[in-house]
């Protein structure tokens, strides 16, 4: 008994050791989880906006039946010749000077082979060894720190068509109206180290896109995409880790959601002991997950080789020159000159340059007589709104700046509330187009600005509230928006906002 009893005391003593090294082991496990940071950079595909395919005469037009504009040329039959779409090419020029690029005086299109159901020739014609435009960049502003992302290249590649899988049972089937739609592939350096930085990245050069005119950025309809390379590295380190490739995502929530998921992934892995795999990954929006593809490819695997039936591309520096010219005001410049020239909060200046179409409708308010802040206000808040709710552009509704410059020059004179403009003038213009001083006269909206008329409806509502009057008195000033409102309620929102505030202050006085 005595000799179990010792025996049994020394197995517990050594269970409490092993406990104790083993919690301590987690612990400093725990405390020696390698802090990692992400590296990132985009492939970020945008489809051309001209009228034709790159090396046929097919339309570009968006919407239209499967398979309805095609050709020998964009189908890949054999014998077929391209004819390069010299339109395609200033874009890619043009954007290239837009982002501070060199322009390659020499280009050349190479084949790069691949087989996939949707590119019938079996290779797509692409850049390799001489892009249009070599390196660049794109400045970024994320939580009030500026950041400069450079780029490594600008080509211009034909699109590829689709494969439809969803109502098509146990079959899929192809829709080759994209293919050889004039795509162009803006590829970074691994500057960017977190989703946030991708997406403001993005946002940037879909603005600058959509600005110099080359293409029209819809990521809906899959005009602007996106493929992510993502790695992980220890903190202080500059060896790149091995990345993985999520593709084709054409959502800025989308870029954002993968890339969390994905970055937390590989950290894991790693602390976890385990390897990352060179790979290409798909996001699941319903899981919110990325999930295997297929393995990673090099370069070398697609046989990259001279095209023989394209010419090499030579650019005359007069015609970069003439491209330059034209190009207009960006977005980053006319942002400065917003802040500086009509004295815009930064916010503000942001949100009117992100499109050019808003900062020249902007611009044509303030030169009919609009007070900057105010425009931008108005803009940023009732007529973004009503944006959203119909989904159009700001110059593709009845709105026009001169209906906005009258309908402020209305609320200046105190023809119409400030409240009124806003709800029933603004939408009925929306509706019609009529210009403002109509609809306030047909409508019976003008503003009660008559002091006598006014003066006799505020002694009403002040004998009819001798509590609210004894509080007001007592020290409770908020209680001045109460008499307001039933003075609003009571003239049903016409009395002029200034005259019955003046009114209130000498009889409560």
């Amino acid at each position: 008994m005595l000799m179990n009893r010792g025996l049994n005391g020394i197995r517990e003593s050594r269970n409490c050791k092993a406990q104790k090294y083993n919690s301590g082991v987690v612990r400093k496990r725990r405390r020696l989880l390698m802090q990692y940071e992400a590296v990132i950079g985009l492939e970020i595909h945008a489809q051309l906006s001209t009228e034709t395919k790159i090396f046929c005469g097919c339309s570009t037009e968006f919407g239209s039946a499967p398979n309805t504009q095609t050709c020998p040329v964009c189908t890949g039959l054999p014998g077929v010749l391209p004819v390069m779409n010299k339109k395609a090419i200033e874009y890619v020029v043009r954007t290239g000077l837009a982002v501070d690029c060199t322009i390659s005086p020499v280009s050349r299109f190479a084949r790069k082979n691949y087989f996939y159901p949707d590119l019938p020739k079996g290779y797509q014609i692409s850049q390799f060894e001489l892009p249009l435009c070599d390196g660049g960049h794109v400045d970024i502003t994320v939580d009030g720190t500026t950041k400069r992302i450079r780029l490594n290249r600008i080509h211009l590649e034909e699109d590829a068509g689709k494969n439809i899988h969803e109502g098509m049972g146990s079959e899929s089937s192809v829709d080759l109206n994209r293919a050889g739609v004039p795509l162009m592939e803006i590829v970074t350096e691994p500057d960017l180290r977190s989703s946030q930085e991708a997406v403001e990245f993005m946002k940037k050069l879909r603005s600058i896109v959509r600005c110099i005119g080359v293409s029209d950025g819809n990521m809906e309809q899959g005009s602007l995409r996106c493929d992510v390379n993502v790695s992980v590295r220890p903190v202080g380190t500059e060896e790149l880790g091995v990345k993985t490739e999520i593709k084709n995502m054409n959502s800025f929530r989308f870029v954002e959601k993968a890339l969390d998921y994905e970055i937390k992934r590989q950290k894991q892995v790693l602390n976890e002991g385990g390897k990352i795999t060179q790979e290409t990954r798909l996001y699941d929006v319903n899981a919110g997950s990325t999930d295997p593809m297929r393995s990673k490819e090099e370069s070398h695997d697609y046989r990259y080789f001279p095209d023989p039936d394209l010419m090499p591309i030579e650019i005359a520096p007069a015609w970069v020159e003439e491209i330059k010219a034209g190009i207009g005001e960006l977005p980053a410049v006319r942002r400065e000159r917003f802040i500086k020239e009509y004295q815009l909060p930064e916010h503000d200046a942001d949100m009117l340059t992100a499109e050019r179409a808003t900062a020249d409708w902007f611009e044509e308010v303030v030169k009919l007589g609009g007070k900057p802040k105010t425009v931008s206000n108005w803009i940023m808040t009732d007529i973004f709104k009503h944006l959203k709710e119909t989904n159009k552009e700001i110059n593709e509704t009845n709105l026009t700046p001169e209906h906005l410059a009258s309908l402020l020059d209305c609320i200046e004179s105190g023809a119409v509330s400030g409240t009124m403009a806003k709800s029933d003038v603004l939408d009925e213009i929306w509706k019609t187009g009529v210009m403002p001083e109509v609809i306030i006269k047909e409508k019976g909206l003008v503003q009660m600005s008559d002091e006598s008329e006014l003066e006799k409806i505020v002694d009403i509502i002040i004998s009819n509230s001798p509590g609210e009057v004894e509080r007001f008195k007592g020290g409770e000033a908020k209680l001045m928006g109460f008499f307001v409102g039933q003075v609003m309620k009571e003239t049903k929102g016409k009395a002029n906002p200034k005259v019955v505030n003046e009114l209130l202050r000498k009889k409560l006085s």
